[in-house]
C-alpha cells in the first residue's frame, strides 16, 4: 500500500507541474540574476528529463538562484524528446553561444545522461560537476515495453546507453542522487565511481520539489566547486 500511494503521489505531482508549466509560462531569465545581497556562486545549467521542459525544475531554479547561483535553462531542449547525443549538442551550442567557460549541471532523469555525455564531449572541460537526480544510468527494464523510441532508449539493452554506462572516465565528477523507491527505475541510480546519495523520499518526479533534495543539491554543488 505504501509503494502504491507513493506511485500515485508521484504521478499527481508531475501532472500538476506539467499543467502549471503549460498554463503559467515564465521567463527563465529571471534566474540568471542571483538574489540581492547573496555572494555570487558558480553558474548552473538545468537539464530536465524526457517530456519535461525547464519549468519542471523551477523549484530547484528558485532555490539555487536564492543561494547565489545564476541558473541557466536551455530552452532549445524543448520537451527533451531527442536523442541523448542530439540534446547534448544543443547544450554544447548554448555553452558556446553564451560564452560560459565554467558551470555545473543539475539534471533530472534523462537529463543526467545528457550531462554525462557532455562531460565526455568536446565542451566537457567547461563542466565542473554534474548532480543527477533519479537518472537511469543503467537503464530501466520498463523502457522496452513502450513503443516510443524516446522511451525505449532507456532499455538496459540499448547500445548507446550501454556505451555511456561503460565509460567510467568522468564518474568521479558526478553525484547521483536518487529516491529510495523510484517506480520508473526499480534498480535505482547507483553509479560506479560517483558519489551516490539515497533519499528517504519516494518517487521519480516528486523529489524535485523536496526541500531536502534542494539542500543536498546545493551542498553537492559546493563540494564540486571546491
Amino acid at each position: 500500500m505504501l509503494l502504491a500511494a507513493a506511485w500515485a503521489a508521484d504521478y499527481a505531482y508531475v501532472v500538476r507541474w506539467q499543467i502549471q508549466g503549460f498554463i503559467f509560462q515564465s521567463d527563465p531569465a529571471v534566474f540568471l540574476q542571483p538574489a540581492a545581497g547573496v555572494d555570487p556562486r558558480e553558474p548552473v545549467l538545468l537539464i530536465p528529463g524526457v517530456y519535461e521542459n525547464w519549468q519542471f525544475l523551477r523549484p530547484l531554479a528558485q532555490y539555487l538562484a536564492g543561494r547565489g547561483h545564476p541558473v541557466h535553462a536551455v530552452r532549445s531542449l524543448g520537451y527533451n524528446r531527442g536523442t541523448v547525443e542530439e540534446m547534448a549538442r544543443r547544450v554544447e551550442a548554448y555553452l558556446r553561444h553564451r560564452g560560459i567557460e565554467h558551470a555545473a549541471i543539475v539534471a533530472h532523469s534523462k537529463g543526467g545522461l545528457i550531462g554525462k555525455k557532455l562531460l565526455l564531449g568536446p565542451e566537457g572541460n567547461r563542466i565542473s560537476h554534474l548532480v543527477a537526480i533519479n537518472t537511469p544510468f543503467a537503464g530501466s527494464p520498463y523502457a522496452r515495453l513502450f513503443p516510443l523510441r524516446s522511451i525505449r532508449a532507456f532499455s538496459p539493452r540499448d547500445f548507446h546507453l550501454r556505451r555511456l554506462q561503460a565509460n567510467l572516465e568522468t564518474n568521479s565528477r558526478i553525484t547521483s542522487v536518487y529516491a529510495s523507491f523510484d517506480p520508473h527505475i526499480p534498480g535505482g541510480s547507483q553509479l560506479e565511481g560517483a558519489r551516490n546519495i539515497v533519499l528517504e523520499a519516494m518517487g521519480h518526479f516528486r523529489p524535485v520539489g523536496d526541500p531536502v533534495l534542494h539542500r543536498i543539491v546545493a551542498e553537492e554543488l559546493e563540494r564540486g566547486a571546491a
